[in-house]
């Protein structure tokens, strides 16, 4: 679609042009008749399932919990599932287990196993590809799948799906489901956790506005200042500790420069997907730099995070590696690669784009 098209073979996709930015062509009657289109299916339905991607950050927990207001709004059990122990957001999970209405919200990929029924639906939030879920045995268990996502479209997307609000210009998914409790709820209809959530994901992803920001993103954002949210309280959210702190400014020591415009660190040790990302964040403030990749083993794979500012598209530059996501984010694992393998497949799909843009 658009200026992208995508060969498939017996074994791979190959991509092909995909150069030029998103384009916002959201439309508010689209998102109108969504917010109805869901909230209806909703309605009909038993018990509901919210899910993010692996190791869940700031966006998909967001973006879960207004689905779970919208939920409540038409009487519904809702539950995310999440893993409570390998997560990305751990402070505001803390604190939503301390309101009374979400003490129990949260469960395991295997307890909704158990609860599902042929009356359950499963919405997911935060990605569009079916190995990246929370919980991939429940996706193919409930045969009512929403999905509601920002990244660009995979080659392995969720099909089929019921409801599909897919949009790739919009800044984050918490940004999508505000956009759909402004036409589904009241005022007094969103507990100020809520708000705080959907807040912290699109400040999150838009690196507290500063990438990614349309007008639709400040329009969200203004209207979950109306509802509580205190962009004070999220940046309390987004500290890291002393030990973090120092941890990612080794990784940004051990970064060297390529094409003299890319920063790129490889690391001998594992380390987690927050640093990794705060790490190749704080990369692109350096003078000069346009793109960032931090990489670190974990297990039998590579994890690669990246960011980029301006023209670079690292989205495109990570899709040959089975990577994804949108222009200025990206990440990719590499399964089954050594570090050296992997640095060589990057450096050559570097090349490649640089080469042909």
């Amino acid at each position: 679609g658009g200026d992208q098209a995508v060969v498939k073979d017996r074994f791979n996709f190959s991509f092909y042009g995909g150069r030029k930015r998103e384009a916002d062509y959201r439309s508010k009657v689209r998102s109108r008749v969504t917010a109805n289109s869901l909230m209806e299916l909703i309605g009909q339905s038993g018990h509901v399932f919210v899910m993010g991607h692996k190791n869940a950050d700031l966006d998909a927990v967001g973006a879960a919990m207004g689905v779970c207001c919208l939920c409540r709004k038409r009487g519904k059990k809702c539950n995310i599932v999440i893993d409570l122990e390998k997560n990305a957001a751990p402070k505001l999970i803390a604190e939503i287990q301390t309101v009374p209405q979400y003490r129990d919200i949260f469960i395991t990929g295997q307890d909704a196993l158990l609860m599902a029924d042929n009356r359950s639906i499963l919405i997911v939030v935060d990605t569009n590809r079916p190995d990246q879920v929370e919980c991939q045995p429940l996706l193919e268990a409930i045969t009512k799948v929403c999905v509601i996502d920002h990244h660009r479209r995979a080659a392995d997307y969720i099909s089929p799906v019921v409801v599909n609000l897919h949009e790739p210009y919009a800044s984050s998914a918490s940004e999508l489901v505000t956009e759909l409790l402004q036409y589904t709820v009241e005022k007094k209809d969103v507990l100020p956790i809520e708000a705080k959530s959907l807040m912290a994901g699109i400040c999150l992803d838009t690196k507290f506005f500063n990438v990614r920001t349309g007008e639709r993103t400040f329009e969200a954002a203004a209207s979950l200042r109306r509802l509580g949210a205190d962009t004070t309280e999220v940046k309390l959210l987004l500290q890291s500790d002393f030990q973090d702190t120092m941890e990612k400014y080794e990784i940004i020591k051990s970064a060297r420069l390529y094409r003299d415009e890319i920063a790129i660190a490889a690391l001998d040790v594992s380390t987690t997907r927050v640093l990794a990302a705060q790490a190749a964040d704080e990369l692109l403030n350096i003078s000069g730099i346009t793109a960032s990749f931090v990489l670190y083993p974990d297990a039998d794979q590579v994890i690669i995070s990246a960011r980029s500012i301006g023209d670079a598209n690292v989205q495109m530059i990570l899709e040959p590696l089975g990577g994804g996501g949108n222009a200025a984010t990206a990440g990719a694992q590499v399964k089954n690669a050594d570090m050296k393998e992997t640095m060589d497949a990057l450096v050559e799909s570097i090349d490649r784009f640089y080469d042909n843009n």
